[in-house]
Order: structure tokens, then sequence, then C-alpha cells
């Protein structure tokens, strides 16, 4: 299955007190790698449009985690797009250091319309995007 692959090393500042990645830095890699992925289609998360912004707010996030990752190990990363519905995608996010799976996520971000002063408004992804993510589905 394709996927967008990046890397990302444990900084001191990513760990707890047993010197173990916090769980709480998984969530912060999945979006800075969903934004990675989504740059390297030449999209991002925020695309300013005549009269308004698209943006890709989270409705969901989740993670599970499977094994511990330390200060300056390095983890892959791999972003696939799971699923593109009508107005969200699905991404699914593998951590693994030195082939050994560490942590595995899902996100779920919804297509909206953004325009000054008034609440986002979820909008149907526009064909030329979602032939963007299919390329990493």
């Amino acid at each position: 299955m394709p996927s967008f692959h990046t890397q990302r090393r444990v900084e001191f500042r990513d760990t707890d007190a047993a010197g173990i990645m916090h769980f709480s830095v998984f969530f912060a890699w999945m979006e800075s790698c969903e934004h990675e992925m989504l740059r390297d289609t030449g999209m991002s998360v925020m695309m300013a449009d005549e009269d308004f912004v698209l943006g890709w707010p989270r409705v969901s996030a989740t993670c599970d985690f499977k094994s511990p990752v330390r200060f300056e190990d390095v983890v892959d990363v791999h972003v696939h797009v799971k699923n593109v519905g009508n107005k969200s995608a699905t991404y699914s996010v593998e951590f693994s250091h030195e082939g050994r799976e560490v942590a595995v996520g899902e996100i779920v971000a919804v297509c909206c319309e953004v325009r000054e002063g008034k609440p986002p408004k979820a909008v149907e992804i526009p064909d030329d995007i979602r032939q963007k993510l299919a390329h990493y589905s």
C-alpha cells in the first residue's frame, strides 16, 4: 500500500521521566507528518482561495502504543490515506524503529471552508484534491 515516508528523531524534550517518548508527542508528530505529506502533493492544511480558506480541522485522532522509543531513537513514520469520503479524509499513521512496530494512529480531517467571522463549514472535497490524495491511498 503506498504511503508517505518520513523520519523523526526523539528529542530530549519528547521524553518522560522514564526516558521514553511521551504519548502526547505521537499526536503532534501525526499532525506534522500529515502536513508534510500534503506539502509533498503540492497542497497545504490551509489553502487560500479568492474568498475563503480551505482548511482541514481534525475531528478524530487516536493512537495505539505498541513498544517504547527513547531519546535519540530515529523513528520511521508512514502516512497512508486510508479513506477519502465526500467531506473527510482518514489517514493511518504507522511508527516504527529499526523495523519494530512502535505505534499506530489514525486522524480524520474534514474539508472545510473557512471565512472571516464565520464558523468553518464542511464542504465536499474538490476533485483535484481528491486526485492528489489518491497518490498515497
